[in-house]
């Protein structure tokens, strides 16, 4: 499997029928995409992310649209304290039997500027962020995940997280750490349940994330994050089953 796959994937209409999925970052750019897209492809979406009216924006084109009612989750995953992922958990396990899928998207971009120029603060804010609540959340979520039938987990990566680029900083090293935890959990659970780890990178997409990394650059030459969706529904859809530990491009 690669990504010229992805782009002929001709995923049937109910895919993702009676699957719950938690999406994180799922307010804008590429996490509002994924979720709904899985709604339309018949999924129940958990809408994580730290802005509540974002979030019901997402919520309303679902439901708008005629799809399963989606779940909003409001959290600050900059906020580095653990008690609100085990409330998190217990808010699931008391309203979900499982969850088919989970989709850590959630990032943010941080100083890009020479290492020695990154403060402290904002270094900590994108590990925190980008590393540190993918680690949260899969503790909050794996026991969900284990009564799945056919769970799937997929990280967001980036090309810097595969090859360093000078300037990247923290955000570059924890994509690094993204591939490494992807990697390890894959080999955890490849022989002891039936969840699927992979990581995904979307290159480059007209995201905001991608308009502040590249001011410069006209975004109309990028693809818009729908159109990468593709690969998103294979690695979520019953087609991927028995692909686990892989690192893929979008496209």
């Amino acid at each position: 499997m690669n990504s010229s796959d992805f782009a002929t994937y001709i995923p049937p209409s109910d895919l993702l029928q009676n699957k719950t999925i938690l999406i994180t970052g799922a307010g804008s750019g590429i996490g509002r995409a994924v979720a709904c897209t899985y709604a339309k492809y018949g999924a129940q979406v958990l809408l994580l992310g730290r802005t509540a009216a974002k979030l019901e924006d997402v919520y309303d084109e679902i439901t708008d649209s005629g799809f399963e009612t989606p779940i909003i989750l409001p959290m600050d995953l900059s906020i580095p304290e653990e008690n609100q992922y085990l409330t998190l958990r217990k808010t699931l396990e008391e309203n979900f039997k499982c969850l088919d899928g989970l989709v850590l998207n959630a990032g943010v971009l941080g100083q890009l500027s020479p290492l020695e120029n990154v403060s402290f603060d904002s270094w900590n804010t994108v590990i925190q962020v980008n590393m540190h609540s993918g680690f949260l959340l899969i503790k909050a979520c794996l026991s969900l995940l284990r009564h799945s039938p056919n769970a799937s987990i997929i990280f967001t990566s980036s090309s810097v997280g595969r090859k360093a680029r000078a300037y990247w900083g923290a955000y570059a090293v924890s994509k690094f750490a993204t591939e490494g935890m992807m990697q390890l959990l894959a080999d955890e659970l490849e022989n002891t349940s039936k969840i699927r780890v992979n990581s995904l990178n979307p290159k480059a997409t007209n995201t905001p994330m991608r308009r502040a990394a590249y001011p410069g650059e006209d975004p109309g030459k990028n693809p818009s994050p729908e159109e990468i969706m593709s690969a998103y529904l294979y690695l979520m859809g019953e087609k991927s089953t028995g692909i686990t530990g892989k690192s893929f491009d979008a496209r």
